[in-house]
């Protein structure tokens, strides 16, 4: 018996390995800092304005916090070098995070407080680029995540649930039927947290929840402005128009001599102080983490260089902005200023410049000039030359250009006339069995359809959205090799689409295995033609050659507390405050951004007095026969849990074939064992 569950349990996790999905769709989001230039520290520090020191703060580095009405910000590092070389030795890496008191978003003030305390602002301490709220306004020792603040509208009909981060809902129970109370429920994971009848007879009112967190008794933990409540004959709506949580659940706690990645707590107060526990080497081409997300990053360059940026990756799903520094008046802004601009580390190569000219709040005709221009950049992967049979001494680079803070491809090497966007370019390592597919991006997948018996070949196909686009049997006899896919793409011939590393195969007794070590991948199907005259939102293109040049075609007016579309999702935000101030932006997406539940494709309703606001979920739960508002008693669990999303797409996973494999291999198993 033991044999036959060792056998079954092999068969088990065998069949489990081969329905693993493998990806090279990235899923993360990288913001940068300005970056540092020069021969070793010492001449970078030369190049500093200041007191010999490299200071990184929210004015170079977009990854820490910054608030832009309040001109607020909580976060630096700071190098101080006191030796030549590339070496920061201990204690001369130093990052001090303190805590501020930043304004919420929404106008929860004094709504619904019956302690005294107006709550116009909160504690806000940012640490390793991410949101934190101390427990206590003068002591960072206890922190929880912030996961939402935000003055965005939404309208809920009863019964509907609007996703919060972190797992919590929001959802609208009942409304009176006089319509001027609404009963709301906090879940979390679907557990019961906390309800409330909000009373909006006299305007809007504000729900707050507190809690025992750590060691502070009645923290405010969520915060919830209804701001109106509408009893139709067919629907029965809540609006909601500020929304405030942290992650109280789970309390960070920090205390001298903790340690973080290479950083170890030096005090705790109202500023945390940080300093490296040992030498930190920034030696080239080397990635080196900090704390949490928190990175230096170094080119590939010549000998004797040292060029990096400090780098906060993201990997949790979410929307994150990535600025640029923050400007009063006129600006320049290039890859050293804005973290979205495409730039190349290694060979330091930007492609992207925007150029504002302002006369008070204005920017007046052709005052914003915006330019991008063709470079060549190196391949990821090392490609050049391997399958080629004609010359590809050129094979070596290919050509990019910057648009609006994304990465294009021009098809011809000097002019920006044809684009394609970049989807792919990476030397990751990914190795296909055969019969698996590879996700790419854009919809397109590689798989490894059959490696040949003497194990030097394998048959790879490209396909897009389960259609095959084309194959070809790659040839590793005499070492690795590249298959490059062209075809003609707008006014260009055999333009080079795809292309693939592979550096080893392997036929085994069990499994058929090809490795990949280079992936590049354009959207050759759809094609920006851009041509003098074309406009592109508050852009009209005035050149096009090796370079784009636009100009805004209109007065474009910095007010304060706008966010302006000047192109696609290229953005400029401004201060909620007299003074001018303002930055471009873009945002970056992990995963799907958080969607609230929905309900029955209704028709949606308006609200007297409202225009144009989107309506979340469904019918109407009923109260109990003449009782307007009351509550049910806590833990009552009759609710049904919410439908699937109609049109979204169920991953794929094994169904009722992955039960017969299984029922097949234990039945192999049986076999073997009765014989």
């Amino acid at each position: 018996m033991k044999r036959f569950t060792t056998i079954a349990l092999v068969a088990l996790l065998a069949l489990a390995a081969l329905v693993v999905p493998a990806t090279a769709v990235d899923a993360t989001v990288e913001v940068r800092s300005s970056i540092f230039n020069g021969t070793n520290f010492e001449d970078i520090i030369s190049q500093q304005s200041g007191d010999g020191t490299i200071l990184i703060n929210s004015i170079n580095f977009a990854g820490f916090w910054y608030d832009i009405d309040d001109d607020l910000a909580s976060e630096t590092l700071t190098i101080v070098n006191t030796t030549t070389g590339n070496a920061i030795d201990e204690d001369e890496l130093i990052y001090n995070a303190s805590i501020v008191q930043a304004d919420y978003e929404a106008d929860f003030a004094g709504e619904t407080d019956v302690t005294g305390d107006d709550n116009m602002t909160f504690p806000l301490v940012g640490l390793f680029a991410d949101k934190y709220v101390p427990t206590a306004d003068d002591d960072a020792g206890e922190l929880v995540k912030l996961l939402l603040d935000t003055d965005d509208k939404y309208t809920l009909r009863t019964g509907s649930a609007l996703e919060l981060a972190g797992g919590y809902e929001l959802t609208a129970k009942q409304i009176d039927v006089e319509g001027d109370k609404v009963w709301m429920e906090l879940s979390k994971d679907g557990e019961f947290v906390e309800d409330e009848v909000i009373d909006v007879t006299n305007g809007e009112a504000t729900w707050d929840y507190d809690v025992d967190v750590g060691d502070q008794s009645d923290v405010i933990v969520f915060r919830v402005l209804i701001t109106d409540v509408f009893q139709g004959q067919v629907d029965s709506l809540a609006v909601v128009e500020g929304l405030w949580l942290v992650d109280y659940e789970n309390i960070m706690e920090i205390e001298t001599s903790d340690e973080f990645g290479e950083l170890e707590v030096k005090s705790v107060g109202s500023t945390i102080e940080m300093k490296n526990s040992g030498t930190i080497t920034l030696s080239n081409d080397k990635t080196v983490e900090i704390a949490k997300g928190l990175k230096f990053v170094t080119a590939d360059s010549d000998a004797g260089d040292l060029r990096f940026s400090l780098v906060k990756e993201y990997t949790e799903a979410g929307t994150y902005e990535v600025r640029g520094t923050i400007a009063t008046g006129d600006k320049i802004w290039t890859t050293n200023d804005f973290a979205g601009f495409w730039y190349d580390l290694d060979d330091n190569k930007g492609s992207e410049e925007l150029n504002v000219t302002t006369s008070g709040t204005s920017v007046y005709e052709d005052k914003m000039t915006y330019t991008s221009t063709i470079v060549q950049s190196d391949y990821e992967g090392d490609f050049a030359g391997e399958t080629d049979n004609t010359d590809t001494s050129t094979n070596t680079s290919f050509p990019i250009i910057g648009l609006f803070a994304e990465e294009y491809v021009a098809t011809d090497d000097s002019d920006a006339g044809e684009l394609v966007k970049l989807l792919l370019d990476t030397d990751d390592k990914y190795t296909l069995r055969t019969g698996s597919a590879l996700e790419l991006a854009g919809g397109y997948e590689l798989t490894a359809k059959q490696i040949d018996v003497d194990g030097n070949k394998v048959w790879m196909e490209l396909s897009k959205d389960g259609e095959f686009v084309e194959d070809e049997v790659i040839d590793v006899s005499n070492g690795e090799s590249t298959w490059d896919y062209d075809v003609d793409v707008g006014d260009q011939s055999d333009v080079i689409v795809f292309r693939v590393l592979i550096t080893d195969v392997f036929q085994g007794q069990v499994d058929s295995l090809a490795v990949v070590e280079g992936l590049w991948l354009v959207d050759y199907e759809n094609i920006m033609e851009i041509e003098t005259s074309d406009e592109f939102g508050e852009f009209e293109v005035d050149e096009v050659g090796s370079s784009i040049i636009m100009r805004n075609s209109g007065t474009i007016t910095l007010s304060r507390d706008k966010e302006i579309t000047l192109a696609e999702d290229f953005k400029i935000k401004t201060a909620d405050n007299s003074t001018l101030r303002y930055y471009p932006f873009v945002e970056r997406t992990i995963g799907d951004a958080p969607e609230v539940t929905p309900g029955d494709d209704d028709e949606e309703p308006e609200i007297p007095g409202e225009n144009g606001t989107d309506v979340i979920g469904g019918e109407d739960e009923q109260p109990p026969a003449g009782d307007d508002t009351e509550q049910p008693p806590a833990g009552d669990d009759t609710e049904q849990p919410p439908a699937d999303e109609p049109g979204e797409k169920e991953p794929d996973t094994p169904g009722f074939e992955a039960v017969f494999a299984v029922a097949g291999l234990l039945a192999v198993a049986y076999l073997v064992r009765r014989n």
